[in-house]
Parts: structure tokens; sequence; C-alpha cells
């Protein structure tokens, strides 16, 4: 019953990355503010602020609907034009830069908060029009009411100022690029702080209990120490087999256990796995390589053509790589200083070719991005103490010499890679 309400409040968190949620919960909070207007209209409070603050109080019934009808109309104006504009940028996105950057891009906090505002004014606006009746006291009249719509309003208009900055400042490609760069090198950090010492490897699993997926989807997330909790009560050693942000199948092996457990323990177990149609940052470091490596396959394309993008790129992967130089390639999940959870990471053998080889098919041609990536590798280089990771390094090394040398055909592109000491 425990996992089962945990699974359910993370389920409930996770809907915080989809477009309607702040929007529904501030257009519920703009419909909740006006029923209580109607409360506080009817113990008389436009007739105590006419009292005291006149000023304060529309007490024309004409002049208020008037009002209202024109604040309804100009904010469902102003909210169908400001993502009508959404789209059109995200098109334009997913053309020239990369179709993975949408979810992220959608996710906007702050552009779900504004579609929030407009959608809770309008509410708020239609429920006190239609409190209006026709009466001959003036006093029935929600005056109050209605100069709160007005500052709703120009709310509205102050967040659709701020709307208009923000998306033309998000979706340059250079605000992008940091902001993966931010998510990423913050959650890679993250990691690094809960490492700890990695020797004391766990036993070969091979002939451990499997436990198969019953859901198709990508590993988006994985509660590891409810997982451990439940390793320790039951003192039985588990190892996650898939690495998050991998697509799993139904019926692929989820985890294996040290010993066998009960139906019941195993399906708590399957309670922390949850799984998605799509992949972030903030839980999965390695979609930041795929993103930036994809912006920069892009750019150098014939139809887009900018390769200084493409360093950009190339940039922040050698800043991401330098950070994920640090992390081991096992991990684990302690409790009282004891392992009890093996987790399955993208090794960085793997990370860093599926990294390079797309980059090494499209950017071979170009010698200013050839040398880039060499300076990338080099630094990478000088900075890793691994032997296995310095091993990967050097064939990525090899392989980009090997394709550049058959690629570039000027000599003087050889002289001006060889002033960097690469040696091709």
């Amino acid at each position: 019953m425990k996992e089962r309400l945990l699974y359910i409040l993370r389920s409930i968190y996770n809907l915080k990355d989809k477009i309607a949620f702040f929007p529904t919960l501030i257009a519920f909070a703009g419909s909740a503010f006006a029923y209580l207007m109607f409360y506080l209209e009817s113990l008389g409070i436009s007739k105590y602020l006419l009292e005291i603050l006149p000023d304060l109080v529309i007490n024309n019934t004409d002049t208020a609907r008037t009002l209202l009808t024109t604040i309804i109309a100009g904010s469902i104006s102003i909210m169908v034009f400001s993502f009508s504009m959404v789209m059109v940028l995200l098109n334009q996105a997913s053309s020239n830069f990369s179709p993975r950057l949408l979810p992220g891009l959608i996710s906007n906090r702050r552009h779900q908060i504004i579609l929030g505002i407009y959608v809770a004014t309008i509410l708020y606006c239609i429920f006190t029009l239609i409190s209006i009746r026709p009466s001959g006291n003036e006093y029935q009249l929600p005056g109050f009411s209605v100069l709160l719509a007005i500052v709703f309003m120009v709310i509205s208009l102050g967040s659709f100022i701020y709307f208009i900055h923000s998306i033309s400042q998000s979706i340059q490609i250079n605000n992008i690029m940091d902001k993966i760069f931010r998510k990423s090198s913050t959650r890679l950090i993250h990691l690094l702080d809960c490492e700890k010492d990695n020797n004391l490897p766990f036993k070969s699993s091979n002939s451990w209990h499997s436990y198969q997926a019953t859901k198709t989807g990508y590993l988006q997330h994985i509660s590891l120490e409810n997982i451990a909790k439940v390793a320790k009560s039951h003192d039985c050693k588990i190892e996650v087999i898939p690495t998050k942000g991998s697509f799993i199948l139904e019926k692929d092996t989820l985890f294996k256990t040290e010993k066998p457990l009960d139906k019941d323990i195993l399906e708590g177990l399957s309670t922390n796995f949850d799984f998605a149609k799509s992949e972030l940052i903030e839980d999965n470091y390695v979609l930041a390589f795929k993103q930036l490596t994809e912006i920069a396959v892009k750019a150098m394309s014939p139809g887009i053509n900018d390769p200084g993008t493409a360093l950009n790129a190339i940039d922040y992967l050698s800043q991401l790589y330098a950070l994920r130089l640090k992390k081991n390639d096992i991990s684990y999940t302690y409790i009282d200083n004891t392992p009890w959870v093996l987790i399955a990471t993208v090794n960085f053998s793997t990370l860093l070719y599926d990294t390079m080889a797309p980059l090494r098919t499209y950017c071979k041609h170009d010698v200013i991005i050839v040398k880039r990536l060499l300076t990338m590798l080099n630094h990478l280089k000088n900075l890793s103490t691994n032997s296995i990771y310095l091993k990967s390094i050097d064939e990525e090394i090899e392989n980009l010499k090997e394709d550049a040398l058959r690629a570039i055909t000027n000599e003087r592109d050889f002289q001006y890679i060889e002033t960097e000491n690469f040696n091709i």
C-alpha cells in the first residue's frame, strides 16, 4: 500500500513537466477567487468601499459589463496570439536545430505560468460578468470585483510583454545550449556528490533471479532510495539492468535480485520504475550529449550551414565531458555505507563513441570543426587519469584522423591542423 501511494505521488509530481499542469492550477485558482469575491460581495464589500473609497468602485452596470466583455475578448486575443507565436517558433527550432529540443521548450515553467494567468483572468471575468444581476439597487453591482478584473488585465498585459521578451531569448540557439549545459552539469554534479568509493563490487549476478518489465517506454526515473530500502529490509542485493533514458520493451529484463522475492514485494519494486514517452535532461544527463551532438550535426547540414553553432556545441560538449571524466562507469546506492543497489550507467566509452560517430560522419570535411574536435579530445586526454577512458579517447582521436585524411584534400588545411601539433 505504501509503495502504491508513493507511485501515485510520483506520478502527480511528474505532471509538473506537462504544459497544461500549471495553467490548470492557476485557472482553478482564478475560478476559486471569483467565487470568493461572490461571497465578499454578498457581505457588502462594494457598498463598504463605496463609502470609504468611492473612486475604487465601479457602480454603473453598463460600464461594468462593457469593461468585462472587453477584458475577456482582449485576453483571448492575447492568449491566441502568444501561443500561435510559440507554435511557429517551436516549428523553427525543430527545423533548424533538433526535434529533441521541443519537450524542453514546451515545458518552460514561465510560459506555463503566463498561460495560466491568461486563462485565470478570462475565467474570473466570465464568472464576474455572470454575477451582475439587473437591479435598481446600485450596491448589488459587484463593483470591487470589476475593479479587480481591471487589475488582472493589467497583470496579463505585463505578462504578455514579459512573454515576448522571454520567447525571443529562449529561442536563440546560444541560450538553448546554455540551458542544456546548465541542467546537465547540475545533474552530473549531483551524481558526483552522491558517488562513493566503488571498490565494493557485487559478486557476479549471472545466477541471480531476473524480472521483466510490464510496460513499454523510456525509463525516465528510478527511485533508487526506495529500492535500496527494500533490498536492505530483505537482505537482498538488487541490480538494475537498463540504463536510465533507455527505451524498454515489455518483457525486457528490468532488474535482478540476489535471492527470490515474494510477488507483493516484486510489485512494490516495479512501482519504483517510472516510464514515459519522452526524455528530460533533469532526469538523464546523457540526453544533453545527444541534443548538443544533434545541434552540431544539424548546423553542419547543407541546408543550415552554420559552423559557428557547431563550434559552440563542441565547446559545451568539452565542458560536459570534463565533468563526466570524474564519474565512474559503475554506480551503487548505499545505506549505512553498504551498497545495496547496482545501477547500470552509460559507460564513458559508449557515450564518447555515440557523440563522435555522427560528428566524424558529418563534420570530417570541415577543417575548423576537425581542429576543434581534436582540441576537445586532447583536452580530455590531459584531464583523464583512468586508463580505460584514455584508451577510448585515443581510439576516437585515431578514428577522427583517419576520416579527416580521407575527406580533407587541401594540403594547406593539413598544415593548419599540424600547427596545433596534432600530427595528422
